[in-house]
């Protein structure tokens, strides 16, 4: 069995090949960009396993994809590769609508042209769902996306429903709800804050002043689970008898400011709200700070730079029907999930 696996570099990627090399005995070609400085930080566990090989391509490029899939020949074709930052979305809308979408619609080409056999997997979004409708959202929930971004997922998804009735391809595009974890990137809110405790806890231990964490709309609802958990619900999702598209979350929803109040919690660090609007700060709490003659008091401010121009306010999702048919279901709580970030960032904070 071969795999082709895009975006290792990133959280769902490197957590994919893991899984794949703890699960299957298959051989997995691991994709990456030609870029200067490729950081490999995800990779460490299995870039040196013999049943992995690191492959060029880009979704931007249709020759690269072509020849891995001609050359391959795989099994399955797993594409994690994308512009995956919400909020730069804005700032780079072609470049992201060309790799989420336009690249997805790459890699069905050379799946058609090449190797019509390979199960091909599109990550698709909650982002999608945007201006909600209803909840929870389910997998039949009108697409409203409110970023470009969104509109980028939606339009791969939209991709993935012609070629599979087209061509009689077995590709998915299923909707994964926010998941986060140990090897997110630093500039998701959720590693932005845990890797900011990890920085304030540091300071505060060697009696140091330290900078708040600043961020933007702390009320926004999310629906948070482990990246780890979905790579093994994707890949029951590739293993069906026929193709079909599921929705993977936790079914619950958090705010961004419960996600800092954990997250200080788990760090041993007290800290009490005050203020309203942009206004609103988080300080750690008088007690706290005589008792650790505390050189800083403020963790959290509110920066306006960091609001999006469309907000996404309310995601929860619904997969009961994967926990039915596929008998999949999260194994990792959302304080849970909070709780190994912060760790994992206080252990290997580096100033």
């Amino acid at each position: 069995m071969k795999i082709i696996v895009t975006g290792i570099l990133g959280q769902d990627g490197a957590n994919m090949v893991e899984y794949l090399l703890k699960n299957t005995k298959a051989k997995i070609f691991g994709m990456i960009r030609r870029t200067s400085n490729p950081n490999f930080v995800n990779c460490n566990t299995f870039i040196k396993n013999e049943r992995f090989q690191l492959v060029y391509g880009d979704l931007s490029d249709s020759i690269s994809l072509d020849n891995l899939v001609r050359d391959i020949q795989p099994d399955y074709f797993i594409n994690f590769a994308a512009q995956s930052f919400v909020g730069c979305s804005w700032e780079i809308p072609l470049q992201t609508f060309d790799a989420n979408a336009t690249g997805v619609a790459r890699c069905l080409e050379a799946i058609r042209r090449f190797q019509p056999k390979c199960r091909f997997y599109s990550a698709g979004s909650s982002e999608e769902f945007g201006d909600v409708q209803y909840s929870p959202q389910d997998i039949l929930h009108p697409v409203r996306p409110r970023s470009p971004y969104g509109a980028s997922k939606a339009a791969a998804r939209h991709l993935v429903k012609v070629y599979r009735e087209s061509y009689n391809l077995y590709a998915v595009h299923s909707i994964l709800f926010n998941h986060e974890g140990t090897k997110r990137g630093e500039e998701f809110v959720t590693r932005k804050i845990s890797k900011g405790v990890a920085r304030i806890h540091h300071a505060i231990k060697n009696n140091k002043p330290f900078a708040p964490i600043e961020l933007g709309n702390l009320d926004a609802k999310r629906d948070w689970s482990d990246s780890e958990d979905f790579v093994e619900g994707v890949w029951k999702i590739m293993n069906q008898e026929k193709p079909k598209d599921y929705v993977l979350s936790s079914n619950e929803t958090h705010t961004i400011r419960e996600f800092i109040n954990k997250s200080f919690h788990h760090a041993g660090i007290q800290g009490v709200w005050h203020g309203s609007g942009q206004e609103e700060q988080m300080s750690v709490s008088t007690e706290y700070a005589i008792k650790n003659e505390i050189q800083s008091s403020v963790l959290i401010k509110i920066n306006p730079k960091f609001y999006r121009p469309a907000e996404v306010e309310l995601l929860l999702g619904d997969s009961t029907p994967a926990r039915e048919e596929l008998g999949w279901k999260p194994k990792i709580s959302f304080d849970n999930l909070v709780e190994r970030m912060v760790k994992y960032d206080i252990d290997n904070f580096k100033i």
